[in-house]
């Protein structure tokens, strides 16, 4: 969920918590597609605003809260890519990629622009709520670490996800922030791709270990001066060492 201001935060976070409704925008201009897909994630308890197109969409952004996006990346006006874009710069939301467009350097491109997560058309209804549940759960979290995590001059704050370098809060997406948790909660530790992937992305995700390195360079770059805590292991993967 991303924050327009912390009032609204509070009282949307509590009656999301009592209700367990959750809202979803789900873009793409295949009427279709959209209609089924609505109406599956309705059945499942989501509350769904549709959009036909990437404008569409980007107004809906700026007018709701949503919990999650799931974009086409084909769409007429402004394509998927420009909304992720857009949303990437201004919110903090978790976006999934829902596209025809599925060879590996689409793939890497669309983690590369801030897509959590990248489904390939055609796929199975099943799998994208699986995708969805799992974002939804790990971003908004079952259980919230309480108190200031200090390293060096790095300050998270769990409970409302705020990152501060050199006491400058940063921006950072739910996928690489979801990365540095899990990193500091191994530190010390080889960690492979494979078990990132696993932990980060969740068991079904079907992408590729190089999901992973793009991930952990927009971290480093992100955290600039103090990514030193990041290493890579040769033919191993990488240790948060501390």
């Amino acid at each position: 969920m991303y924050i327009k201001n912390t009032h609204e935060l509070i009282i949307v976070s509590t009656v999301r918590r009592i209700y367990m409704v959750y809202k979803v925008l789900l873009a793409d201009d295949e009427q279709g597609l959209r209609d089924i897909t609505k109406k599956y994630l309705e059945r499942n308890g989501f509350d769904v605003i549709t959009a036909k197109n990437g404008a569409e969409a980007i107004a809906a952004v700026d007018k709701n809260v949503f919990d999650i996006i799931v974009l086409d990346i084909m769409m007429p006006e402004i394509d998927g890519r420009q909304v992720c874009q857009y949303i990437r710069t201004k919110y903090d939301v978790p976006v999934i990629f829902l596209t025809a467009l599925g060879k590996e350097q689409d793939v890497i491109q669309g983690y590369e622009i801030g897509a959590d997560e990248y489904v390939t058309k055609p796929f199975s209804m099943p799998i994208l709520m699986a995708k969805i549940n799992s974002l939804v759960k790990r971003y908004h979290g079952l259980t919230i670490k309480k108190g200031l995590i200090t390293i060096g001059n790095i300050q998270i704050e769990p409970a409302r996800r705020i990152v501060t370098v050199n006491k400058k809060v940063i921006s950072i997406a739910p996928k690489e922030y979801e990365l540095l948790m899990y990193f500091i909660d191994n530190k010390n530790q080889v960690l492979s791709r494979t078990q990132i992937l696993d932990a980060v992305w969740g068991y079904d995700y079907e992408g590729y270990d190089r999901a992973v390195d793009t991930h952990v360079k927009k971290l480093r770059a992100i955290l600039g001066e103090e990514n030193h805590y990041i290493h890579t292991i040769i033919k191993g993967g990488y240790i948060w060492r501390q």
